[in-house]
């Protein structure tokens, strides 16, 4: 019914292996993982001592007043790991998270803050209106994009 979506790790790459001064350039801050920083990329915590880049980024391209860019963390050397359809990384399933539905002119037509152990629900009601094309999951503390979830081919 539907599947958690990592960023392309395409968009990063020519990120990978730069310097500190380098990054800082291009706005984006290096930090060490301390085990709890959650990559975009692979959709997993990044292990402890991991470098890690703190980066803004625009989840939300759609014209609309939705139109977003938000901070989010990709780890050096991050390559994407794509969660079987149906189910949810832990990385997402243990934070609390915003989640919000949005239509094919991408706006928003409904949003819960919910515990990650129940996004799964969530998903799938969201998914039960014809209306909602896609949806966006956020960590709900800090407010940073985490995936995009889309419907799976046989919903």
């Amino acid at each position: 019914m539907f599947q958690i979506q990592p960023l392309p790790a395409s968009e990063f790459s020519h990120l990978y292996g730069l310097s500190d001064a380098e990054l800082a350039a291009k706005n984006i801050q290096v930090h060490y993982s301390d085990g709890g920083f959650p990559c975009r990329v692979s959709l997993e915590d990044v292990a402890e001592g991991t470098r890690v880049f703190l980066m803004n980024f625009e989840h939300q391209s759609g014209e609309s007043p939705y139109r977003s860019r938000h901070a989010i963390f990709v780890a050096d050397g991050a390559e994407e790991r794509h969660p079987e359809a149906d189910t949810v990384p832990e990385v997402i399933a243990c934070r609390l998270l915003s989640v919000r539905a949005f239509n094919r002119a991408h706006e928003i037509v409904d949003a819960e803050v919910i515990e990650g152990r129940e996004v799964d629900n969530q998903i799938r009601t969201f998914f039960e209106n014809p209306q909602v094309d896609y949806i966006h999951l956020h960590f709900a503390r800090r407010g940073c994009f985490a995936a995009k979830v889309t419907r799976t081919a046989w919903s």
